[in-house]
């Protein structure tokens, strides 16, 4: 498997492409035979401030971008006292020979690095099930030296190039987006309970877990909760309790209308944590979910099920990334899958209930960035507030 095949229904994130300088390695291979390698996300100590570039971390002056090894880089290591008055160096010409610095690593023709998958270990499905007992036991001295000394490093698994139906398992722009938020907002999600939708690789939840007390990371299909699950474990030196909050891997099919409470099934929920959720749960987030009008419609009947069962205020986040293609029926370049989106947030908004007052507003991106990608123009971040009016009611009959 020295070269990924691209097929005609593949799906590629672009915070793969975009990301020259880490080494995708590969791991193993999952129950569907799909290769799993892992990035590492820095969460930088120092915000970048709004509009920077996030390809072009080096951007400012006296701003230091991190390298993934965690110093600084080459240019910076030389600086210092050294920029004092330098003899200029010219060639036979006349022209200024610049002595360009050597590189550790060949590039290609596109001036990116070379990826070179090793697979370290490839999982047997009827082995599955004994994953993480098997991953905690063989990558316990690796992953520990790793974690423990970075606090900053988020470890992530993930699969590329997936068809459509497995794009949960890649990491999108709209997480990262998220994240940032999050990060930026700590003191608002400090200590409450929160439930993601559709978590995929589970990297929001995991940043979520720093400030939150509890976060029910949820999505459908043992593969992909498995995967979840093991990246929270390789986390877990951020969501530990004197660090943050706890994450739990759960199941929730937007198209079924209750959780599911089997004891038997693995990531089911008890009933304990059914009733946490119903009377604690005080936001709820999701990120790049909504590109199906199918899933889309699942996703709004959902968040109106739990929003019109909580007996308190709860608040929404929907973070996503427009994607522009040519149309046939339209004949033009245009997004129908956002557009389908911006209809359900106005029936949502518009919707006349006696439980229940949804109210939407757009969040603008002018918060600080932690994370290193390209904030493009096609982010958007929504807030919904939903109201109890049973709560409003009690309230004012109190006053």
């Amino acid at each position: 498997m020295d070269q990924m095949t691209f097929k005609h229904d593949t799906v590629l994130s672009d915070v793969h492409m975009h990301r020259p300088n880490t080494h995708h390695l590969m791991t193993r291979l999952n129950s569907a035979g799909q290769p799993v390698f892992k990035s590492r996300f820095r969460i930088l100590a120092e915000s970048r401030a709004d509009g920077d570039s996030g390809t072009d971390a080096a951007n400012g002056e006296k701003h230091k971008s991190p390298r993934r090894d965690g110093g600084t880089s080459p240019e910076q290591d030389e600086e210092g006292g050294n920029q004092g008055n330098v003899e200029t160096c010219l060639d036979e010409d006349g022209d200024l020979d610049v002595t360009h610095r050597p590189r550790k690593r060949s590039v290609d023709e596109g001036g990116r690095d070379l990826v070179c998958p090793i697979i370290l270990q490839q999982s047997v499905p009827d082995l599955e099930q004994d994953e993480d007992s098997d991953d905690d036991d063989d990558d316990d001295d690796d992953d520990d030296e790793e974690t423990c000394c970075s606090k900053d490093i988020i470890q992530i698994e993930h699969t590329m190039a997936t068809p459509l139906e497995d794009v949960g398992k890649q990491v999108w722009r709209g997480a990262l987006l998220l994240a940032d938020f999050i990060l930026s907002e700590k003191d608002t999600f400090s200590g409450a309970t929160v439930l993601e939708l559709g978590a995929g690789t589970g990297l929001t939840s995991i940043v979520m877990a720093t400030t939150a007390k509890t976060v029910y990371c949820t999505d459908v299909g043992e593969d992909l909760l498995r995967l979840c699950h093991r990246n929270v474990f390789l986390n877990q030196h951020m969501t530990k309790p004197a660090a943050g909050g706890e994450v739990k891997v759960k199941h929730l099919n937007w198209l079924q209308h209750s959780l599911c409470t089997d004891a038997d099934l693995e990531f089911s929920w008890t009933e304990e944590e059914v009733a946490d959720l119903y009377d604690n749960a005080a936001f709820i987030i999701a990120t790049d979910v909504c590109y199906d009008d199918d899933l889309t419609d699942g996703l709004f009947r959902t968040l109106y099920r739990l929003c019109s069962s909580f007996n308190h205020s709860c608040t929404v986040f929907i973070s996503l990334e427009k994607r522009m293609n040519f149309s046939l029926r339209h004949m033009d370049i245009c997004c129908e899958a956002y557009n389908h989106f911006k209809h359900c947030l106005s029936q949502l908004q518009d919707m006349e209930d006696s439980r229940c007052r949804f109210k939407v507003e757009h969040v603008p991106l002018n918060f600080s960035q932690f994370l290193l990608y390209e904030r493009i123009e096609q982010l958007e971040l929504w807030k919904i507030t939903a109201s109890s009016l049973e709560s409003e009611r009690t309230q004012s009959d109190s006053d």
